[in-house]
């Protein structure tokens, strides 16, 4: 593979004139491709379709409490004792939610918004008086996490991020010199997209975070692959609330998780975690607009999940399934852009993603170009909030849906587009 940047002019229009022949063969292929969302496949999904019928007609818990009818408002016991493990934190921290997590955080941040963290005077916008609340934007990062905040009207400031989790300098810099800031989004394990997994000091010290930002900071800690890993003794995630127990700060986090990459992605079961005094806050709203949640689901997933033990075996299965996808992107990248100079990726333990950064100022030209050949990709920006990548250069690629032999057919645009881009870029400097 020969390097960009030791090319010669001639031997790049060579090279650019080969491409555009394979470009336009490529779009006269009439592919219709997409790697724009992390969803899983239909054979991942298969392995959960013995949750229909489960329950044989049995729908009481341990206790013998009617599941079908209203009430249990945060959970049955079987299952926070289930999804505490997930997420490293006591049953008693833990509330149930319904089949989706950005459910729960939405209305954490709105409540806290509105109602308050612990009462109404904590409400962030009778405490701000009228001026911007700030959430803090480790990126490149989840891009439903930004629509929420921008939705509600929350400021969102950009940190970066690290290989071992968000610039923690960076971090308490700004909430030290900045009151306003109110929370932090945090996908602490295979982090979206770089698959990321937090150090144990960077844990530490987003523990302490709560000392230094003020009573109403939340760190929002969205573990939403917690145990979707791709191979065996993959990196563990430090526990944070054990962190935040020695600190002291057991308020200023809320956990998230759920059962969507688990089981059936529409109808899983999500959950959250946190202080008993901020549950009793966020229960006390809850209970103005639901009854309950679907108690049945949580009893399905119980017997269906059983223990961490069956649980693993049944990620472990998931894994088998998203291996050979996640090894067609990195083989195609490894071969075709190898040390040639034209961008650099990840290659995670886990989660659903392939972070690709290209040469600066290309990522949505490269987007544009795979678009024209019939290759769907997440839009260049979405990673950032407002869409915003001031370097145009990261690019989301999810493999979990397609075949293997779609993976290869994408992925064989996408590296031209990449090296046509990058060639066009050069001849033009």
């Amino acid at each position: 593979m020969l390097r960009l940047d030791q090319a010669t002019p001639e031997q790049l229009r060579e090279w650019q004139t080969a491409l555009n022949e394979q470009y336009k063969s490529l779009q006269q292929a009439g592919l219709n491709l997409d790697l724009t969302r992390g969803k899983p496949s239909a054979e991942q999904l298969d392995l959960s379709n013995a949750l229909d019928g489960i329950l044989n007609g049995t729908y009481t818990d341990d206790s013998g409490t009617d599941l079908r009818n209203y009430g249990g408002l945060d959970g049955i016991p079987e299952a926070k004792q289930l999804f505490a493990q997930i997420i490293d934190v006591k049953p008693e921290e833990v509330m149930i939610g319904g089949n989706g997590s950005l459910t729960l955080m939405y209305f954490a941040v709105q409540t806290a918004l509105q109602h308050g963290v612990a009462d109404a005077d904590s409400a962030w916008i009778k405490e701000s008086a009228g001026a911007s609340i700030k959430f803090l934007a480790p990126v490149p990062g989840y891009d439903r996490h930004f629509a929420l905040c921008e939705h509600l009207g929350i400021e969102l400031i950009p940190v970066t991020m690290n290989a071992d989790g968000p610039d923690m300098d960076q971090v308490e810099q700004l909430v030290k010199a900045d009151s306003s800031i109110k929370g932090i989004w945090c996908v602490p394990r295979f982090s979206n997209p770089t698959g990321t997994v937090y150090s144990e000091q960077v844990v530490q010290r987003i523990a302490k975070l709560g000392t230094i930002a003020g009573a109403n900071f939340r760190v929002f800690w969205d573990n939403a692959y917690a145990v979707h890993t791709l191979q065996e003794n993959a990196t563990a995630l430090p526990n944070l609330m054990d962190y935040c127990r020695a600190a002291g700060t057991e308020d200023s986090v809320y956990l998230f998780g759920s059962t969507s990459k688990i089981t059936f992605a529409g109808a899983g079961v999500a959950f959250m975690a946190s202080s008993p005094a901020n549950l009793n806050v966020l229960k006390k709203h809850l209970s103005f607009n639901t009854i309950g949640p679907d108690k049945v689901n949580q009893l399905r997933h119980v017997k269906f999940l059983k223990d961490m033990g069956t649980l693993n075996q049944h990620m472990a299965k998931h894994a088998a399934i998203m291996q050979p996808r996640f090894n067609a992107v990195l083989t195609s990248l490894r071969t075709e852009l190898g040390d040639s100079g034209m961008g650099s990726w990840t290659e995670p333990e886990g989660g659903y993603f392939v972070s690709f950064d290209s040469r600066p100022g290309l990522a949505r030209e490269i987007v544009k170009m795979a678009a024209g050949a019939g290759v769907k990709l997440t839009p260049a920006g979405a990673t950032f909030p407002y869409g915003n990548d001031p370097q145009d250069s990261n690019i989301r690629l999810a493999p979990t849906y397609p075949t293997v032999a779609e993976i290869e057919k994408a992925m064989a645009v996408f590296v031209l587009c990449v090296k046509l881009a990058s060639i066009n870029q050069a001849l033009a400097a």
